[in-house]
């Protein structure tokens, strides 16, 4: 580990080198490629630059336990213990920062929610997580677009699709994907029985050009006339649209729009945005063959968390985090279950990497 922080540390350096030469100040080009690269390695520099000082300390620390004064002694002993548990911190976090990063971390997302079993109960239910999610973003500073939406009969909504952008969306929002259960008693029980529906939320990174090539021979293109709520404009012209992928037939439609050319633009972003996700997941999956090869599979059941509204409660199953705060997780304060599966995941990492060193 320390020899790669070295050599991070001498490119680092370097770079900090070249942005003073005047060549480079002139090139525009090359200027942001290297103010780009110097920004990402500042941080773990920066933490690698403090472990060494703390490694500094604890050799000066060690001189004084041997000292002839039983006072710098004891003093020198309690410094010890500190040091220990701060140079062990340290450590851990420039592990961390070493691991191999998500390249899809610093994306957008698109959110995809839809009814699962349960009927009404379910639409309404997957209304609650739109707006849960949607209060999280708001917290965050993050931008909440709706793309897609079909409304149920009896209220919420069958299925949803929204682009949320801001700084590392996906890095922080990436866990939320899999089957969200929810137990509660609904409006309509006469006899105060708990029902358990279920929603579905897909999280995928946002795709942008380079990311995606879609080829035009690919895609099958229907216009039809909207329906739904839209006043005069329902039904009166073509407006919405439905897009093909014929070579993995992925269909996505759309008819938020008044404009024919706004709902296939939006159809177009969730398209190129879901045959990425199947790109990353395709690679993911020969990853993950690799690695149950190696140390054994470590997958949970398909339902990820359940919400209890009797109990108040909140379960995560993945990691196995209760919170006795049900209403203001669904106002948006997911906080402490990101926190938790991402901890989860940077120690899944470093143990993955223990396994295979």
């Amino acid at each position: 580990m320390f020899a790669k922080l070295e050599s991070l540390e001498m490119r680092y350096l370097d770079i900090e080198h070249q942005l003073m030469s005047t060549e480079v100040i002139n090139d525009q080009d090359k200027y942001r490629k290297l103010t780009k690269a110097h920004a990402d390695l500042r941080e773990i520099i920066d933490q690698f630059r403090a472990y060494k000082g703390l490694l500094h300390r604890e050799q000066e620390n060690r001189v004084l336990l041997n000292d002839s004064d039983p006072e710098l002694r004891s003093m020198a002993q309690e410094e010890a213990r500190e040091l220990e548990i701060a140079c062990e911190a340290a450590e851990k976090n420039l592990k961390l920062s070493l691991l191999p990063r998500d390249p899809c971390d610093d994306k957008n997302i698109l959110l995809e929610i839809r009814a699962g079993t349960g009927g009404e109960e379910a639409a309404l239910f997957a209304a609650d997580l739109f707006r849960m999610y949607s209060r999280h973003a708001e917290r965050q500073g993050w931008k909440t677009e709706i793309l897609s939406a079909s409304d149920a009969d009896a209220g919420g909504c069958k299925e949803i699709i929204a682009l949320i952008s801001g700084s590392r969306v996906y890095s922080r929002m990436k866990f939320e994907s899999g089957t969200h259960r929810v137990q509660r008693v609904p409006t309509t029980e006469s006899q105060g029985r708990i029902h358990t529906s279920a929603v579905t939320v897909a999280i995928m990174p946002e795709a942008e050009e380079v990311d995606v090539n879609i080829r035009p021979d690919d895609l099958r293109i229907d216009v039809y006339r909207a329906s739904g709520a839209g006043g005069q404009h329902v039904n009166k012209t073509e407006s919405a649209v439905r897009i093909t992928h014929l070579p993995t037939s992925i269909v996505v439609t759309c008819q938020d729009e008044k404009s024919q050319h706004k709902n296939r633009a939006k159809a177009m972003k969730v398209l190129a945005s879901r045959l990425y996700q199947a790109e990353q997941e395709r690679q993911n999956s020969e990853m993950a063959d690799a690695r149950r090869a190696q140390v054994g599979s470590g997958d949970r059941s398909e339902r990820i968390r359940t919400y209890n509204y009797p109990q108040g409660r909140v379960t995560d199953h993945r990691v196995n985090l209760t919170l006795y705060s049900l209403d203001a997780v669904l106002d948006g304060a997911i906080d402490p279950l990101v926190e938790a599966l991402v901890t989860h995941n940077q120690t899944e990492a470093l143990k993955a990497q223990t396994d295979i060193q």
